[in-house]
Parts: C-alpha cells; sequence; structure tokens
C-alpha cells in the first residue's frame, strides 16, 4: 500500500526551499489515494484555539446548543456524500458508514439533553436569604484525538459535549482516516461553529505527540489504543490540573451457557465477533463457551462465518465486512493467527487473505484451550479465539482473565446466572442475549483497567467537558464571629457580643 506521506525529498521545491509536509489518505479497498492535506503548525493552532474559548464559553449555552443542532441539519443533509466518503476511507460497508452518519447527527440532542442531566445548574436557598449554587465551567481549549474505526462518530461524541459546555477544541484524526475528520469539521463550520473555536489538525504520531504536550491545552479526550493510551497517562501523571479521559478498546468476553436455541446464540457471537470487519473496540475476541455446548455452537458459527460477504464498501450484494483499515493491521493479524497456532491454537476457520495486495480478510476462528498461555491483546480485527469450560465459575474467571475491561455479554443462562454475570464480570458495557458490541447512546461507554480510565463516554460525556463549581451566595453582607474576641479595652474576653 501506499505510504500516508510524502518522502522526505518531495518537502523541497527546486529552488531547494522547504515546503510544507504533506499527509495523504488512500482507500483501503482499492489502494486509491483519496485525500492529501497540509500538516499542522501545532503551536499556531493552539493558540488560535485559545484566544477563541472564553467568548465561546461567554455565549449562552441555548446559542451553542442551536448552533449545534444546525451543525446536526448539515450532517442530514450531506449524509450520503459523508457517509460515502467513510466507506471510501474505512473500507466498512456503505450500509454501515450510513449508521455512522445517523449516530453524528442524533449526537446533538443526546449530547443537549446529557449536558442538562449531568451538569445542571443548582440552587438551594438557605436561611437569612443564603444560596448555596452548584454551576459547571468549561476546562477552556480541549484536544480530541479520533480513531480510524469510527472517524466521524467517535470523535464527535468528545466534539459536541466539549463544544455545549464551552471549550473550544483542537482535533486531530487520524492519520489514516484525515479526510472524513477534514469533512467533519466543515460541516461545523458551515452550521456556525467559529473557525477558531474548532480548529482541524492534520498530521500523524508526531503531529498527535505535539498537540497532547502542549502546554496550551486544558485537557485531552482520546479514544484508541491501549498502548497510546498508557503513554498519555504517563504524560500526564504530572499534570492533575489537565482533564484526560482514555478510550483504549477491549479484549472481549462473550460467554455462552446453557441454551436450546444454538442457532441465534450463533448469530449474536458472529455479530460480536466480526461487525466492522472486528474493528470496534467492543467487538468479542474470546468465545468462552460451555464444553458439552461447545462442537454445536461452533458448527453454526463456522456455517455463518462462511456465509459473510467480504468486499469493497459499495459492492452488490451488500458485504457484510469490508477489508480492514491497511495492509499493516492485516499482516498484523495474519501474523497473530499464525502465532496462535503455532503455540498450540486448533484451528477452526481459516483467516485468508482473498485479495492480493489489499488488506480484505476472511473471518479467523481458533480454539486456544489447549495454550498454555494466551496472550491478553486487542487484536483489533476478525479473529475470534474459542475458549472452552466447564462450569459456570470457570467461564467467569476466564471472562476476568484480561487486564482489559470494556464489554462483556452473556448469551443464554437463567437470570440468576445472569445476576451472577452481572456481579462479577468486570467491565464497564455487561450484556444478557446481546451481542458484545451492544450500547446504548443515552448509557454511559465506557471500561476500566486498560480499557479506561474511568471517564465513560456516550452519554457521561459531560462529566469530562465541564467541570462544577460550588458557591456560597447572598445579596446582602452578613457577618459575625461570636467566640474568642477581647473587648474593646482589652481586660476581657467577649464570648457573646456580635460585632
Amino acid at each position: 500500500m501506499p505510504q500516508r506521506r510524502l518522502p522526505p525529498s518531495a518537502f523541497t521545491d527546486k529552488t531547494g526551499t522547504t515546503m510544507s509536509e504533506t499527509l495523504l489518505s488512500f482507500e483501503p479497498a482499492t489502494g486509491e489515494e483519496l485525500w492529501r492535506g497540509t500538516v499542522s503548525d501545532v503551536e499556531h493552532e493552539v493558540a488560535i484555539a485559545r484566544r477563541a474559548w472564553p467568548e465561546w464559553a461567554a455565549k449562552p449555552v441555548t446559542f451553542r446548543t442551536e448552533t449545534l443542532r444546525r451543525f446536526a441539519d448539515r450532517v442530514q443533509a450531506e449524509g450520503e456524500a459523508l457517509a460515502d466518503l467513510i466507506a471510501r476511507e474505512t473500507g466498512k460497508p456503505l450500509w454501515e458508514a450510513r449508521t455512522e452518519v445517523e449516530s453524528v447527527a442524533n449526537k446533538v440532542d443526546i449530547s443537549v439533553k446529557a449536558y442538562g442531566e449531568r451538569t445542571p445548574n443548582r440552587r438551594i436557598e438557605g436561611a437569612m436569604g443564603l444560596r448555596n449554587a452548584v454551576r459547571h465551567k468549561p476546562h477552556g481549549a480541549l484536544a480530541v484525538l479520533g480513531p480510524y474505526n469510527f472517524p466521524a462518530h467517535l470523535p464527535n461524541g468528545h466534539i459536541v459535549p466539549a463544544l455545549i459546555a464551552g471549550n473550544s477544541v483542537l482535533f486531530k484524526p487520524s492519520e489514516k482516516t484525515p479526510a472524513v475528520g477534514a469533512k467533519l469539521v466543515e460541516l461545523y463550520h458551515e452550521a456556525g461553529v467559529p473557525q477558531d473555536v474548532l480548529r482541524l489538525i492534520v498530521g500523524g504520531p508526531d503531529t498527535g505527540k505535539a498537540l497532547a504536550g502542549h502546554t496550551g491545552i486544558d485537557g485531552l479526550l482520546f479514544t484508541g489504543s491501549a498502548r497510546t493510551g498508557l503513554a498519555l497517562n504517563r504524560q500526564f501523571a504530572d499534570q492533575p490540573g489537565k482533564m484526560l479521559a482514555l478510550e483504549m478498546g477491549g479484549n472481549n468476553p462473550i460467554v455462552v451457557w446453557d441454551t436450546a436455541d444454538i442457532r441465534t446464540a450463533a448469530i449474536i457471537v458472529v455479530q460480536s465477533a466480526f461487525l466492522s470487519a472486528g474493528q470496534r473496540c467492543s467487538n468479542a475476541r474470546r468465545l468462552i463457551v460451555r464444553d458439552t455446548l461447545a462442537d454445536a455452537l461452533l458448527d453454526e458459527v463456522k456455517v455463518l462465518a462462511n456465509r459473510l460477504i467480504v468486499d469493497h464498501p459499495h459492492a452488490d450484494p451488500a458485504p457484510y465486512m469490508g477489508p480492514v483499515i491497511d495492509n499493516e493491521a492485516a499482516d498484523g493479524l495474519t501474523e497473530s493467527f499464525l502465532i496462535l497456532m503455532s503455540n498450540g491454537g486448533q484451528v477452526i476457520r481459516h483467516m485468508t487473505r482473498p485479495v492480493a495486495g489489499r488488506p480484505f480478510l476472511t473471518p479467523g476462528i481458533i480454539d486456544v484451550t489447549s495454550m498454555p498461555e494466551r496472550p491478553d491483546i486487542e487484536l483489533f480485527g476478525p479473529l475470534l479465539q474459542v475458549i472452552r469450560v466447564a462450569t459456570f465459575e470457570a467461564a467467569i474467571a476466564e471472562a476476568n482473565n484480561t487486564a482489559f475491561g470494556l464489554s462483556a455479554s452473556l448469551v443464554g443462562g437463567t437470570p440468576q446466572l445472569y445476576d451472577q454475570f452481572w456481579a462479577n464480570a468486570r467491565a464497564g458495557v455487561i450484556n444478557w442475549n446481546r451481542p458484545t458490541n451492544g450500547a446504548s447512546s443515552a448509557a454511559p461507554f465506557g471500561g476500566i483497567g486498560l480499557s479506561g480510565n474511568h471517564r465513560p463516554s456516550a452519554f457521561y460525556a459531560a462529566d469530562y467537558c465541564a467541570y462544577p463549581v460550588a458557591s456560597s451566595e447572598s445579596d446582602a453582607m452578613r457577618a459575625s464571629i461570636g467566640v474568642g474576641l477581647r473587648d474593646p479595652e482589652g481586660s476581657q474576653l467577649v464570648t457573646k457580643k456580635y460585632l
């Protein structure tokens, strides 16, 4: 696949003058160039956003929310073009890109409601006209680092509540999906969000590091890999005054227990593992199944996996899966599958590369029950590991056998077993008879351990976009000291005299 950056020689013209560095984006399905843009000057962009945020914060919240509602209107008006761009730049099927666009538009009303519920102004009347108040202030200039798997929806989930709260935003999309990021910012500006309040930061990892480490930002809202999240956590360790919200993915378990409906259970497993070509942070990575059900379930899962269409985003019939994001990701997943095989994994369904030179992958399924050590990593693609267990307690223990803690599902079982699973599974999203990637936008979304730092997004994003300020207020001054003062002559203590 072509490099996403032009080589250094491309940055100098014939006179020897240094030119601006350029970032390129290519379509995963075809390898064709889709977009190119100039890498941003982080110092310049942060200065602009810092100057802009006080005026934006001073606007009434009704002004900011109505501006964001116009953004939702712009997204709906440009919906098909935006969906096409998402599909082409990520490789995801067009039908799925359309659902992402819908989520982007719906985020505004959800965030307005969340702002009112999670960060409301409160006043409590006290004695003698005293009022106790709680109000919320924006942090200032917030950086948002977006991922490539949902290049519009996931950063939008940070940007909308941040703008409603009164922050300015510096948004750096993934270097793998800058075209969608640029289009998203364009729609915000068309809706009336001032250009200086929302800044697009174009660049690769070095640009992201420069933005995250800039002293001028007041916080960072991140969605991405655990490796990068841990590095950011260390970087911010001595900066407690800055907000850091991390969403870092998961090694998610789906547990299938006593059920007679093997067919439906298999559908839920396939949806959990292979939706979005396995490139959702909430995808199931590990299928934990009762040993007496395993063969029947796996036969059905394999039949369904064999039927999944893997093709380019606009194919007819519509594919269930497109390619993964690039050849580097596909190569890494293929290598991981071979490593599991060579260390004791038993292949149930081979992962293959059906299109030479392109990052298409067929679903891979491998039984790792006999492996003495199973790697606790997020294999970000259509690769499902199977673990057979004999008891429900063993299933819960295996589900928790990870440093991650984003999502977990139980399929089958009784209400009593689900209560036991819910009480003992360590995850921020716990589902029953639903896929691991089923989450409501009206609820918090986040995890524990390597999955996040207790800053859930979605409906709870309002919590990290503003901070509470407590006030004690009175229209008139009243003050007294009732004990411990000498009388005016200094001869004796005054215990009941009020000044």
